[in-house]
């Protein structure tokens, strides 16, 4: 076995933001085929309901294609070139990937894997048979007066439409105001779309291979993560991709990974180190802390769910990349009513040094900012920003 390539940490980071597409690379051709572009990158982009800034499906494309609208997320479901379904979180998924989506369901539809919500199948056939007949429906198209109960609360409908998604049988065509409508996946697959299930093997060589062109850099338990019964199968793909010269094996400092020996090309493409990145907290780049602590020294937790009492950087603190490095957090909130971008605080890592340089890239980010989360002024002075535990001095 070859011994291991070795990168510098600099390296390392560059080959995965490169990766990941931060900053954005120029697109040619129209703006929606610039968004199915970024979307098959990735693999799947998370879905979030949250919306103190735009959501983050929206954010994390926007990120990746300046031009991007939130009407084309609408657009790709229609032409059915995306489709909802569930990564390690609800997403949205290129539809090229569709079949190994299949895996998961059959687990749940077997029963060998659970859902969080308990199965009336009684009720899940009544719910079909009415989609069979009237169409495309969605959860308050059934009607429910008693109390909600059970598993957060949800009427007995929606469990049994989240069940039949789940496992394959419905698939969600739209969504109306951010409400699901959910069809028969037969009527939302597009013609000659592959629905064959993929053997273990295959499914495991995909995520491996999905999971490697996104992130540029991985270890063995990235693949799998918050995803259950496929650590043995990419644990055996490794191995054999590794012996074949599909992955090659990359040392960065005392930690090994894998990489695509194709991917190592990306190392002789600059940066664009002077572009300013404002990520949601759900970005793809973000999403497994370990890795962030690891390759870029970035120890993040979002604190909406975390006591108000014991957050440190807001309820929804966005991270900021800039120069190859996160450097900032900005705790911020969209006022839609006055069209105000409100930032109610900006901490600045320790490590920031070039605070001149960054000031003028965050000044220019945030009017394209201010411009995507539909604000007209920005509600901000430099008196809640901070460096460490000290406020730096204010400037005029």
């Amino acid at each position: 076995m070859n011994a291991p390539e070795s990168l510098s940490s600099d390296q390392a980071r560059k080959l995965v933001l490169h990766s990941q597409q931060l900053p954005s690379p120029p697109r040619k051709g129209t703006a929606l085929s610039a968004t199915q572009t970024a979307l098959e990158q990735l693999g799947y982009i998370q879905i979030d309901t949250i919306s103190v800034v735009d959501r983050a499906h929206h954010h994390t494309l926007w990120n990746r294609n300046p031009r991007y609208q939130n009407s084309h997320i609408d657009q790709l479901l229609a032409d059915k070139s995306a489709f909802e379904y569930w990564s390690h979180a609800a997403a949205y998924l290129p539809m090229r990937d569709f079949r190994y989506s299949l895996p998961r369901k059959q687990a749940i539809k077997s029963g060998e894997q659970s859902h969080w919500f308990s199965r009336d199948e009684k009720l899940m056939g009544f719910v079909s048979d009415r989609i069979q007949a009237e169409g495309p429906l969605m959860a308050k198209d059934f009607e429910h007066s008693g109390q909600k109960t059970g598993e957060w609360q949800s009427k007995p409908a929606k469990k049994a439409l989240e069940n039949l998604f789940m496992q394959g049988d419905l698939m969600i065509s739209r969504r109306q105001n951010f409400h699901k409508v959910y069809d028969l996946t037969e009527r939302v697959l597009p013609e000659g779309i592959d629905a064959t299930v993929p053997t273990e093997k295959e499914h495991a060589r995909f995520m491996i291979r999905r999971f490697m062109e996104a992130n540029g850099l991985a270890q063995a338990q990235d693949f799998s993560y918050l995803i259950k019964g496929v650590k043995p199968a990419i644990l055996g793909s490794l191995e054999e991709m590794s012996e074949n010269g599909e992955l090659i094996r990359i040392q960065v400092g005392e930690l090994k990974y894998f990489a695509l020996p194709e991917s190592l090309v990306l190392l002789n493409k600059p940066l664009a180190r002077s572009k300013l990145k404002i990520l949601s907290p759900f970005d793809n780049l973000l999403i497994q802390r370990q890795r962030m602590r690891d390759l870029f020294a970035f120890d993040y937790q979002i604190e909406c769910y975390v006591t108000a009492s014991k957050r440190k950087f807001g309820y929804f603190s966005l991270p900021i990349l800039w120069d190859g490095r996160f450097v900032a957090r900005m705790d911020c909130k969209a006022e839609r009513k006055t069209k105000t971008l409100q930032i109610r605080s900006l901490h600045l890592e320790s490590s920031l040094r070039n605070i001149d340089g960054f000031r003028l890239a965050l000044s220019a980010t945030l009017e394209d900012f201010m411009q995507f989360n539909a604000c007209e002024k920005l509600d901000f002075d430099e008196s809640r920003i901070f460096q460490g535990h000290e406020t730096l001095p204010q400037k005029g």
